[in-house]
């Protein structure tokens, strides 16, 4: 029973994941398509664009670092996408000062 509830558990962790990537997915797409049309009025979804795809990218990050145990290439990649969604995490601070303090 145990074996069973172990495998709903990754399957619900992935259909959130999946859920969320999808959500974020279209949310990034539409504020940047917005954003491009007319850059001075929506200037202000530039960090939020940033910061969505850094919270996608550290949580799906998280997501394979937590479920690669042993296997080196996989857990490299999750480190790697970590270190990306922490980059993009420091462009949303840098992006959100250089609006504001413009």
């Amino acid at each position: 029973m145990a074996e069973n509830n172990k495998r709903r558990k990754v399957r619900s962790e992935s259909m959130a994941l999946d859920a969320m990537h999808i959500i974020i997915g279209i949310a990034v797409v539409v504020m940047a398509v917005i954003s491009f049309l007319d850059t001075e009025r929506y200037m202000f979804l530039f960090p939020a664009i940033f910061f969505l795809a850094a919270v996608l990218n550290l949580v799906t990050g998280k997501y394979w670092l937590s479920r690669t145990k042993r296997e080196r290439r996989r857990r490299t990649a999750a480190v790697f996408q970590m270190v990306f969604g922490t980059t993009l995490l420091i462009f949303t601070f840098l992006s959100a000062m250089s609006i504001w303090w413009r």
